[in-house]
């Protein structure tokens, strides 16, 4: 990776607050989890049960998510496959089981990492820097095939193609990856600079405006009106939102 899109990728882990979510039965061991990630700028969210995790993450919608496998009224493997059912966030497995048995089936239900207990608050700290790091470069879909406004728009992940009203739209490959970028996360406001890292990366090589010129040339592609744009939206002050549903 070439020196100036890591140093924009420190920029943004530094400027973004994300939100993450800390679920576990054990209020001492969740009172340490938060103080920790709060210290390293974090903003941590916090539930006992998966009920009160579920309620939380549907109003939040928490960047990483920090789970317990033992939980009164459901266990962390089953809340696991929930949620990757829809979503993509990384998750780390906190559990006092050290069986192998145990741990390679939590990876196959979808978690990112496990931490056995007792753990170091530090070294949690810094698994949870590390994916969200990777997090932002590797966006991981949940379908082959990602479909918006009842077919209006469908974007082929496979065949890298995408098609609006069933026909398919000629994209340079920056324009293909600023799309990709946005659409995986729907209505999530992205900076200039977060784009540059998930879209262009290592080919980028001109300044953070240069995205504008992309959008508008992505706009006149992809949206029937482009006076009033149905996917790709203007967050004044901040950046573009993928506005499709």
């Amino acid at each position: 990776m070439l020196p100036v899109i890591k140093e924009v990728i420190n920029v943004v882990m530094q400027q973004n607050e994300f939100k993450i979510l800390v679920v576990d039965d054990e209020e001492k061991i969740v009172e340490v989890v938060k103080s920790y990630l709060e210290a390293g700028g974090y903003k941590v969210y916090a539930a006992y049960d998966c009920k009160g995790a579920q309620e939380i993450f549907d109003k939040v919608n928490p960047d990483l998510l920090i789970l317990d496998l033992m939980l009164p009224d459901m266990s962390g493997e089953e809340l696991c496959t929930k949620l990757r059912k829809r979503s993509r966030i990384p998750i780390i497995m906190l559990t006092a089981k050290i069986n192998e048995t145990d741990i390679l089936n939590g990876f196959g239900i979808g978690a990112d990492d496990y931490i056995t207990k007792p753990f170091s608050a530090k070294q949690l700290v810094a698994r949870v820097k590390a994916l969200l790091r990777r997090s932002a470069q590797e966006v991981i879909p949940l379908t082959d095939v990602l479909t918006f406004n009842e077919g209006d728009l469908n974007i082929d992940l496979l065949k890298h193609e995408v098609k609006k009203q069933g026909e398919v739209v000629s994209l340079t490959p920056n324009e293909y990856k600023l799309l990709m970028a946005m659409a995986k996360y729907p209505q999530k406001v992205f900076t200039r600079e977060e784009l540059i890292i998930l879209a262009l990366g290592e080919e980028f090589d001109g300044f953070d405006r240069t995205i504008d010129s992309h959008i508008k040339n992505l706009r006149q592609k992809i949206e029937t009106d482009t006076k009033d744009p149905r996917y790709i939206i203007t967050v004044h002050g901040v950046g573009y939102r993928f506005g499709g549903e």
